[in-house]
């Protein structure tokens, strides 16, 4: 690796997460990528190489293992790498009642979405805040608003990391270290197909596509913003669900997250 700026970004082999890490290489950084998928991940890494002279390092890591972020530290403390930029990316989803649902898999959805984005992030930012400088950027969602019925763990992880992200931008004022959540609404990746929520009407609606959510955290990111919803419609959602009695935002939740031949 070398000595220019470096950003880690989990679940980078796809998605939102891969078009963060192409944005990160186009302004000059080079990458520390992170996902299940070598192949994919090797992939970006050549397209990024070829095409703005970024180094990129590839570690094929499954965030569900608990060990899981702590070996992916040691990996690049080993090799002297400083982190500038963390993405904490990765994450699932497990969709359906919650009665019925798998709990080996819910269990690694939040191992991943709430359990290896904390641990990183606990590792990476003693570093930012010696230097005094650095960016961190949490995946959260317009389901960090609200609870989602069918979607109940999955919109509670989402919470905790809006929550988390911005008791920790508080803390750090005055550190030159920012964090920001960027909280998308539905999108075209590969998220719904495997939660099997593309028969919602969440899903049936508008669609936004990854490079312009990616670009928009991207922006607010750099600017040191700590939330933000992309889409205007999104963001009125996220502003009337803060002043809506909850009770009413998860009978609606409800609606919207009920499979259409289950209605």
């Amino acid at each position: 690796m070398s000595a220019r700026k470096t950003a880690l970004v989990t679940g980078a082999s796809s998605g939102i997460g891969r078009e963060l890490a192409r944005l990160f290489a186009r302004d000059g950084y080079d990458l520390v990528l992170v996902a299940r998928n070598a192949t994919r991940l090797e992939a970006l890494a050549a397209e990024v190489r070829e095409s703005h002279g970024t180094h990129a390092l590839v570690l094929p890591t499954d965030l569900a293992l608990p060990s899981a972020a702590d070996e992916v530290y040691a990996h690049i403390e080993s090799r002297g790498i400083r982190v500038d930029a963390l993405v904490n990316n990765a994450g699932f989803n497990v969709y359906g009642p919650f009665a019925e649902t798998d709990g080996a898999a819910e269990l690694d959805m939040l191992q991943v979405n709430v359990i290896a984005l904390t641990r990183l992030t606990k590792l990476v930012l003693p570093g930012m805040v010696r230097r005094g400088s650095g960016r961190i950027l949490n995946l959260g969602s317009t389901g960090s608003f609200a609870p989602g019925p069918f979607d109940a763990a999955y919109c509670a992880s989402k919470a905790y990391v809006l929550s988390f992200s911005e008791a920790l931008a508080a803390e750090l004022e005055g550190t030159g270290v920012t964090v920001t959540a960027l909280c998308p609404g539905p999108t075209r990746t590969a998220f719904a197909t495997r939660a099997g929520m593309t028969e919602t009407p969440l899903f049936s609606g508008r669609v936004a596509e990854p490079s312009g959510v990616a670009e928009t955290g991207y922006r607010a990111l750099m600017r040191g913003r700590r939330v933000i919803v992309p889409g205007i419609g999104n963001a009125l959602l996220a502003f009337s669900v803060r002043l809506s009695p909850r009770t009413l935002v998860a009978s609606v939740g409800r609606r919207m997250l009920l499979r259409t031949e289950a209605a």
